[in-house]
């Protein structure tokens, strides 16, 4: 068991962390609040490949792993950058692809994704949430195409993304009555599909939309794997998503903390840093802790998902990293909001405006209820819940 990082992966931190640090949390901000997109900073990532380390060589990746996908996305956060797409696009889209793609669909799509090419992701539903054996959008076969009808809702940057990979029923299984599933990767220009955005409160560059499939007409060589097994697809493709989350969590959490420490050895109130102050110091050392931890433990996701172990481990480590990291990231942010006192709420002190998006990570991807479901269920072998 090595615990030091490779020089390899030390060498990607910088690389990341350099061009992320050029662009900053102040040209975040101010694209947020007008309501732009990051593209220039996805686009100086995306040219160097960053968003394809884990995708085959052949499609030009970097052969590597979810490991080193969850350096980039940690690193980009840590300078207060946030790219939640990176979770979408590069995690769930560019590995399910890599997975299960033919290889006429890996030539197609991989090498625009281990670039700046972006792909959304349609899963959730508005009568489905967490329960995606009650999704309720079909796909219809007709010959040589699939015909989509349906709704979606709460899914991320289909405006900024040509394509996205939409999961549909196509069957119901007689035995349990469950919808078996089929995935589809389908054009956001496609005629019959609208979108209408939904407004919220979380500041990010990342607009949230409902879907609306009124016989969207995709070719039937644009269904991933095989048709009815799409259940098994989308569970593979949760597992890297679950792990990128908690590295954005992370991400946040060392950045907030960087900026508390800095404060707190500059600021003074009765002639001494407020960080000599054991009630300032010690919930900045506590969140450290728990940063540190969920780090750790989402490195052994990573690994367990890279070197195909046993996919119950896998499953269990990517749980507890984004359960871990949700909350040690939200309490990261908010222990450094303290730490500044009024100033904490001020935007020119770049930490409240993370919060929307910091607290949102304890709700997706997966809720941290459904986690500890997962965790009663699979890990103490306790009953079904549900």
């Amino acid at each position: 068991m090595e615990f030091a990082e490779s020089p390899e992966h030390e060498l990607l931190r910088a690389s990341v962390r350099e061009v992320a640090a050029g662009f900053g949390h102040e040209y975040y901000v101010e694209k947020v609040r007008h309501g732009g997109t990051l593209d220039e900073l996805w686009d100086a990532l995306g040219d160097l490949g960053f968003f394809g380390v884990h995708l085959p060589e052949e499609h030009g990746g970097g052969g590597a792993g979810i490991t080193e996908l969850a350096i980039v996305c940690e690193e980009v956060a840590a300078q207060g950058c946030p790219l939640l797409l990176i979770l979408v696009s590069a995690a769930i889209c560019g590995e399910l692809i890599g997975r299960f793609g033919t290889e006429e669909q890996k030539a197609q799509w991989l090498p625009g994704l281990a670039r700046s090419e972006k792909m959304a992701f349609a899963i959730t539903e508005p009568d489905a949430g967490s329960n995606s054996h009650r999704l309720s959008t079909t796909a219809t076969r007709d010959g040589d195409v699939y015909r989509l009808r349906g709704t979606k809702t709460y899914i991320s940057g289909v405006d900024e993304a040509d394509r996205m990979l939409v999961v549909t029923r196509t069957g119901v299984d007689e035995a349990t009555g469950h919808g078996l599933l089929s995935l589809f990767v389908v054009d956001t220009d496609a005629p019959g599909l609208t979108r209408t955005p939904i407004p919220t409160g979380i500041q990010s560059p990342e607009t949230q939309f409902t879907l609306f499939f009124d016989d969207v007409e995709v070719p039937a060589s644009h269904r991933l794997g095989d048709e009815d097994d799409g259940l098994r697809v989308v569970f593979y493709g949760l597992n890297p998503e679950r792990i990128t989350g908690a590295a954005l969590s992370a991400g946040i959490g060392r950045y907030a903390l960087d900026k508390a420490s800095a404060y707190a050895r500059e600021r003074r109130v009765w002639d001494v840093p407020i960080g000599a102050h054991q009630g300032v110091a010690h919930p900045l050392a506590e969140a450290k802790i728990d940063l540190e931890l969920s780090r750790l433990m989402i490195a052994k996701a990573a690994w367990a998902h890279d070197t195909d172990a046993d996919r119950a481990v896998a499953g269990e480590a990517a749980n507890m990293a984004k359960f871990a990291a949700a909350d040690a990231g939200l309490a990261c942010l908010d222990t450094a909001i303290q730490a500044h006192g009024g100033n904490g709420m001020a935007s020119e002190y770049g930490l409240v405006d993370l919060w929307g998006l910091a607290r949102l990570l304890r709700i997706a991807p997966v809720s941290r209820e459904m986690i500890l479901n997962y965790v009663a269920q699979r890990s103490l072998a306790l009953p079904r819940s549900y």
